[in-house]
């Protein structure tokens, strides 16, 4: 037999207790600027229905848009939508992506783009030897390991999508490719906000490529002159799999870097170029391993420096 037990309903001051110094009294204009973090949760009333009109993550209710999920409130003219905290990566056309192959098949690479489903990236779209955009022929077919494999990394953008939803890859321009010398961060994708250019040199002599599915590369820094140019094009220098030497310092740079953006993730800070910079210079100056950055005051602390410069 069954038996079913009801479970005691919370007090109605419950949730008024636990959340604290929560003023209701918001305006539309400041619950909707662009510039602030505008987090709200399930069940909140943003607005009025009849001024403005309701997108994803949100609902009606007695001429009221409600929020469904827990996220930022983004405002596009009069439509309202709230971006979940935790979801797949939601990709546009021209977004600039990091990603790992899962499958080689005939012409054709699957990508793991931290999407809801895996990326195409075509042989058609990738640069071959000799810098020259020409028809692929059935040697280029067979020798596509040569190129990417299994566990490669790369950065590369979104060309389109197929029918389906999938979206296509290119990595036609030499700035996208095979990724060698760094490491691998993962981040909620919420937390990547579009920026003028997703390729960022610290001071440190560490590079950034954020991509906006929330793949994070840290990687040694590589100077204008060593990269190679179209007219120079070493194919087995762009596809090698063989790391550069790293000196230790570069090696602590990466690592520090990569704690710090860790640390920010885990308290949900947007990470731009700015952020980076100001964290990066803050941990300059405290004492200790790079592994301290890790404990709770010292993250505490650097959230509290961000947030104080805006």
């Amino acid at each position: 037999m069954f038996e079913f037990t009801s479970f005691r309903q919370p007090a109605d001051d419950y949730f008024v207790n636990n959340v604290e110094d929560v003023d209701m009294d918001v305006d539309d204009e400041d619950l909707f600027e662009t510039d602030g973090m505008n987090l709200t949760w399930p069940g909140k009333s943003l607005t009025s229905a009849q001024e403005y009109m309701r997108g994803h993550g949100t609902y009606v209710d007695n001429e009221e848009v409600i929020a469904s999920v827990s996220g930022l409130v983004e405002r596009v003219n009069k439509l309202i939508t709230v971006r979940a905290v935790r979801t797949r990566y939601n990709p546009e056309v021209g977004d600039l992506v990091v990603g790992r192959i899962t499958e080689v098949q005939p012409r054709r690479w699957k990508v793991d783009g931290n999407s809801r489903q895996d990326a195409v990236l075509m042989l058609s779209s990738v640069n071959l030897p000799g810098g020259v955009q020409r028809r692929k022929v059935e040697s280029d077919e067979l020798q596509m390991r040569s190129f990417f494999e299994e566990g490669d990394l790369l950065v590369a953008e979104v060309q389109a999508f197929f029918g389906d939803g999938t979206m296509s890859l290119h990595t036609r321009s030499l700035s996208y490719g095979k990724l060698r010398n760094g490491q691998l961060v993962t981040v909620p994708p919420i937390l990547i906000r579009r920026l003028k250019s997703h390729f960022i040199s610290l001071p440190c002599g560490v590079d950034l490529i954020l991509g906006l599915n929330g793949y994070i590369w840290v990687s040694k820094h590589i100077k204008e002159n060593e990269r190679e140019g179209e007219e120079a094009f070493d194919a087995e220098a762009v596809y090698s799999n063989r790391n550069d030497v790293i000196d230790d310092s570069t090696r602590l740079a990466i690592s520090r870097v990569t704690n710090l953006i860790n640390v920010l993730a885990s308290r949900s800070i947007p990470l731009t170029d700015t952020v980076l910079l100001d964290a990066y210079d803050w941990s300059l100056e405290q004492e200790g391993d790079v592994k301290d950055l890790l404990q709770e005051d010292a993250g505490d602390a650097l959230v509290a420096t961000i947030l104080a410069k805006g």
